[in-house]
């Protein structure tokens, strides 16, 4: 049976070995009150670092209408879009080396999950460092602050409006939309009620949804400034959402509803069940629910309450596994039981990057910042335990650690460094019957044990 530092590993980290002191919902919860060091020592990447990349793109896309020498253009936009890639390689090789070498491993889940739940997609190569600087500049600073606050950042952050559409949104009646003949696009007002809020089936309308689109009109992106509110798009007069009248100028009525929707009992509700779902089980226990909920509804939101609830919660300490792990976490844990330094990843070789992290994530079904509607990744089981999934797991286990870590682990040992107490007797016969080593360590990675959390 699994002892709990195994569990604290696996249910609220990325695995084995866990920090010396760091099993307890104290220490823990601690240490997520300290300094972000991960953050300090593997350095992401920031809206205002890929801004001046992107006009840049603007500004030679411009130019190359009317430039006679197409050739020094074409190298102008290659050097351009080449910054910009890079740019997205920081992000997420800040995100793994994160995962795998910090000892707040906490706080790398917790931003996992709140980076899902407020999911942006890139629309081009230009785009795709975006939703690495929603993560660093609007989720990582407030983890353990009012959901209010994180909500306010990620819905003024330039990557969700401008994946949400938002700087394409005038009010019918606001000046520049008259002038320029454009109206609403609904697409943030909805998800923000749908499914960053409220949740689906929270009793709202669609006259909410569009009363909504209309207070948040004045949102936009300015290019080389970010975000910025602009009165012209704004629709003029009060709106009413869900029975509350926002009115005013400027962007004060648009953080009052945040504010007001970030403390509802329905998104409570729909949060609770969600941090549940991700964390314990794909059918969580009703009592860490409804205690979710409640510190929710007692603390106003407060996201470091929520979290000391799931971590004081018996039902979040049970041995049985109740989640798999989703490609992403399978690779962290994988590097992390087999040694890998978060240094060692920050500074890794692109191209080796890619084809031993990138594309085998892909060949998972979990395309890096790609998932498939603004819902982010499914949760359950069978959505990654697949013939295919399974298939790509395996050949990465067998083949992938063995190009990464030289020498490789004595799998004998490695099955306790990987799996501690939840090794069972019959993996730690077959680990020590397998005729390589490199084969040996591939049974550990690829094991129901291992692939359960």
């Amino acid at each position: 049976m699994a002892d709990r530092g195994s569990i604290a590993a696996f249910r609220f980290g990325y695995g084995l070995p866990v920090a010396p002191g760091m099993a307890t919902p104290e220490a823990m919860l601690a240490s997520l009150a300290g300094p972000d060091l991960a953050a300090q020592r593997w350095p992401g990447v920031t809206v205002a670092e890929l801004m001046p990349v992107a006009m840049a793109y603007r500004r030679i896309k411009k130019e190359q209408k009317t430039q006679a020498d197409a050739t020094k253009a074409k190298a102008a936009l290659r050097g351009v879009i080449g910054a910009a890639d890079k740019l997205a390689l920081t992000g997420v090789k800040a995100a793994l080396a994160r995962a795998v070498g910090s000892d707040d491993a906490l706080r790398e889940r917790l931003v996992q999950f709140w980076a899902d739940h407020f999911t942006v997609t890139p629309k081009n190569r230009i785009e795709r460092a975006l939703p690495a600087t929603l993560t660093e500049d609007a989720i990582r600073p407030n983890l353990m602050r009012p959901f209010g606050a994180m909500l306010k950042a990620v819905m003024t952050h330039p990557a969700m409006l401008i994946y949400l559409n938002q700087d394409a949104s005038f009010g019918p009646g606001s000046l520049a939309g008259k002038h320029q003949n454009k109206g609403l696009n609904e697409n943030l007002a909805r998800e923000l009620l749908e499914l960053h809020t409220l949740g689906v089936g929270a009793g709202y309308s669609q006259a909410d949804v569009r009363q909504m689109a209309e207070l948040l009109t004045g949102l936009t992106v300015q290019p080389g400034t970010g975000f910025v509110f602009d009165p012209r798009r704004a629709e003029p007069g009060a709106e009413v959402v869900l029975g509350v009248s926002y009115g005013g100028d400027g962007l004060e009525p648009v953080l009052k509803a945040l504010d007001d929707l970030a403390l509802r009992p329905e998104t409570a509700r729909h949060l609770a069940q969600k941090l549940a779902v991700h964390f314990v089980a794909d059918v969580p226990d009703k009592g860490l629910v409804t205690a979710l909920e409640a510190a929710w509804n007692d603390s106003g939101g407060d996201l470091g309450r929520v979290t000391r609830a799931l971590l004081d919660h018996p039902a979040a300490w049970v041995p049985e596994p109740g989640k798999a792990r989703q490609p992403w976490d399978f690779i962290a844990a994988s590097l992390r039981a087999l040694g890998v330094s978060g240094d060692h990843i920050h500074v890794a070789d692109d191209k080796a990057f890619q084809r031993m992290v990138l594309q085998p994530l892909t060949d998972m079904g979990q395309h890096w910042q790609q998932a498939p509607g603004p819902d982010g990744w499914p949760e359950a089981a069978e959505d990654w335990i697949t013939p295919q999934g399974l298939a790509a797991r395996i050949n990465w286990a067998v083949q992938v650690p063995e190009r990464m870590v030289k020498p490789l682990p004595d799998p004998r040992a490695f099955v306790t460094t990987a799996l501690g107490s939840r090794a069972s007797e019959r993996l730690i016969w077959a680990v020590s019957a397998a005729e390589s080593v490199a084969e040996g360590v591939g049974l550990v990675l690829a094991s129901p044990e291992f692939n359960r959390r």
